[in-house]
């Protein structure tokens, strides 16, 4: 599968759009259902954006939410390696005096620095370690990009290289299948390759491992993706953001690493995968692979079935986690799994099997009719925030709060129990 496999049914408008905020608009005047349009600035290439929101991810794979976070889940712990091929879509054109500036990069909203690209994932290799992940990107120029790394592998991969004085071979893609976005979006304390997950992932759902193709510098890309451009990250820093994030509030400015791009490759009639941040598939990408994350971390404490990122807590912030307590303590210890399990959230309910997870107002309901504020909440404070969230402390610290809307195993139900 492609990422163009997943474009059926799209609305197509006749005329043109521009990437200078021309897709953005659109996209708001229909609500962010799924377009693909032809990019004005730069012909012969197309954008795609409201791709993989939680239900059309779901429905693309066949599986229902919880299912989807069990399959992640099992993919962490059942990697496989991804399958060298010698040619591959992605390199069916070759731009080789690269100009960014004729790539089809949007600049949606206003408040932004300028153009970025948010759905490209970046494929680093250094001292025999391998990571993939999701960094915005500005376009500073023809053949340069500015990155926001967070405290992750790979800042940490970068940090090691800039005090040996070396820079990191990189492949920037964008416009790949669902299976290696959602790989690229997960986290591990230890260093893990991401793209063998994706493969396991792929083999999965499509019966093959994950067919790659190397690129010039040997860094290794799925072979069906849109765009594969070969980079280096350098030991240049310059300002990024301000940015719209996930949140749906600017980020900050900062002095971040600079990518040099030396040549791009791409297939034959493009499609630019332009995820607009803070929608509904920028917070599925991001949130989506962190519920197998917290749903293993609670299952050490209690038996866990489900586990939702909230729209409210931007799919980032905050969860509702479902449990069957075998114990009185079940709920709280749930809580304080949770909270390890994805350590950028911010505040997580602990709800019985009965309650839909998804549903704020049964979550509420539960809340209303089986939590007591003074006995059923935790509220820990000076712990390590996420960067994305405008009220952290100045040192970067935040107040957490956990709910347990859970009953005990020892109390008569039927008096908690809904009706209707």
């Amino acid at each position: 599968m492609a990422f163009r496999d997943h474009l059926v049914n799209a609305f197509n408008p006749d005329e043109s759009i521009s990437c200078i905020h021309g897709l953005f608009d659109l996209s708001v005047s229909r609500k962010h259902d799924l377009i693909v349009a032809d990019c004005a600035e730069t012909p012969g290439h197309q954008f795609a954006v409201n791709v993989l929101s939680r239900a059309r991810l779901c429905a693309a794979l066949n599986l229902t939410p919880g299912e989807l976070i069990d399959v992640l889940g099992w993919a962490m712990n059942n990697r496989i390696e991804t399958a060298t091929v010698d040619s591959a879509p992605v390199l069916e054109n070759t731009q080789v005096n690269v100009d960014l500036t004729s790539l089809p990069i949007p600049h949606h909203y206003r408040e932004d620095r300028g153009r970025y690209m948010s759905a490209s994932i970046v494929i680093a290799e250094y001292e025999g370690q391998r990571n993939v992940s999701f960094h915005r990107q500005f376009l500073r120029d023809a053949n340069h990009v500015v990155a926001r790394l967070v405290p992750r592998h790979l800042r940490t991969m970068l940090d090691k290289a800039r005090e040996n004085g070396d820079t990191i071979p990189i492949a920037i893609v964008n416009g790949c299948d669902p299976v290696v976005l959602l790989a690229a979006a997960m986290s591990f304390d230890e260093h893990i390759d991401e793209l063998s997950v994706a493969s396991a992932l792929h083999n999965k759902f499509y019966g093959n491992p994950l067919p790659v193709v190397c690129l010039e510098n040997g860094i290794p890309v799925p072979a069906n993706a849109e765009y594969a451009m070969t980079a280096e990250i350098t030991a240049e820093d310059d300002v990024e953001a301000p940015y719209v994030d996930i949140t749906g509030t600017l980020d900050d400015e900062r002095m971040e690493p600079v990518f040099r791009i030396h040549s791009v490759h791409h297939r034959n009639n493009p499609v630019f995968h332009a995820l607009i941040p803070a929608e509904a598939e920028h917070k599925a990408l991001m949130g989506l692979p962190r519920a197998p994350t917290i749903k293993s971390a609670v299952s050490k404490v209690a038996t866990c079935h489900d586990v939702h990122m909230t729209e409210g807590g931007c799919g980032w912030l905050s969860a509702v986690v479902s449990i069957t307590p075998n114990d009185a303590a079940d709920g709280r210890n749930s809580i304080k799994a949770a909270l390890n399990g994805h350590k950028s959230m911010k505040m997580v309910t602990i709800v019985d099997k009965d309650i839909d997870v998804s549903d704020p107002v049964r979550v509420e309901w539960a809340m209303m009719t089986r939590w007591q504020p003074d006995a059923d909440t935790i509220i820990l404070s000076g712990q390590k925030g996420s960067s994305l969230d405008p009220s952290r402390n100045d040192d970067g610290t935040t107040a957490k709060i956990g709910y347990d809307a859970t009953l005990s195993p020892e109390i008569d139900k039927g008096p908690y129990t809904s009706v209707q």
